[in-house]
């Protein structure tokens, strides 16, 4: 095989591993985008659907189905304020606000950790005003959401606060018969408190950049592709050109024969 062939295969077996990796980078985006259409799917069918007892949601057994959440659920009970717990490092109005958490005493005895709307940032480390909840028996509608994880740092947070909405590590706080495989996610209280916290935002329907990026990591992988037939194609054509360029070589009977010619010349002249 000769050194350009050689070179040529090295130059397709680079194109070919890089469409390799232009696949497997393309069926992660793809299914990126067949979870994120799940997941609106999902927000489209529990977001506005009507509130049903917890207990229809979450069962004996305390878990959560994944096709319920955002579901609204309708509690009956009262808050549990002295438990009260603010989540740092939340994201609203421009800037890292802290979310309210409220354990709720429901009908059954379970409790329930509510997050009743978020608050700014004051000057220190704890904002400068929480607005209580109602005392007494309220009716309280929320939509269910899955907890946290952990912090990955392993950061903490001061007394009375946590990093994150990890519900296992903030029934160990509160204490008693918390349900563990979800929170509440306020829409209304009743009666109404005196003071409202920030609301939440309804969750956004843009399906994202994920679809686009898929068809992007094809279009690479082919562009590998005629990028290596360009060059090899340009290789064949400079070959071509510098073989037309060259001198023609000289036939040996014509190489006899201006031999001969010259012999003749030389027994001339004697």
């Amino acid at each position: 095989m000769s050194s350009r062939l050689t070179r040529w295969t090295v130059y397709v077996l680079i194109a070919i591993g890089f469409a390799i990796g232009c696949a497997f980078l393309s069926q992660w985006q793809f299914d990126r985008n067949e979870s994120r259409s799940e997941q609106i799917a999902l927000v489209e069918k529990n977001y506005d659907a009507d509130p049903v007892p917890l207990a229809d949601l979450v069962g004996s057994d305390g878990e959560l189905d994944e096709g319920d959440v955002w579901h609204p659920v309708v509690l009956t009970g009262e808050y549990l304020s002295d438990e009260q717990l603010l989540v740092r490092n939340r994201p609203h109005g421009g800037t890292s606000a802290f979310e309210v958490l409220v354990p709720f005493r429901d009908a059954d005895g379970r409790v329930i950790i509510v997050d009743r709307g978020w608050v700014p940032p004051g000057d220190g480390e704890s904002p400068d005003a929480v607005p209580a909840p109602p005392e007494g028996e309220v009716e309280v509608i929320v939509r269910l959401r899955p907890g946290e994880q952990l912090p990955a740092s392993g950061r903490g947070a001061p007394d009375g606060q946590v990093p994150t909405i990890n519900l296992p590590s903030i029934a160990a706080i509160v204490g008693g018969d918390v349900v563990t495989s979800a929170y509440g996610q306020i829409v209304s209280e009743d009666p109404a408190p005196e003071v409202a916290l920030g609301g939440f935002d309804s969750p956004t329907d843009d399906p994202g950049p994920h679809l686009s990026y898929a068809i992007q990591w094809i279009l690479f992988a082919l562009m590998g592709f005629i990028f290596i037939g360009y060059i090899i194609r340009t290789e064949i054509i400079k070959h071509r050109e510098e073989l037309e360029g060259a001198p023609a070589p000289v036939k040996k009977s014509r190489r006899r024969d201006r031999d001969a010619d010259v012999e003749d010349e030389l027994l001339d002249a004697r």
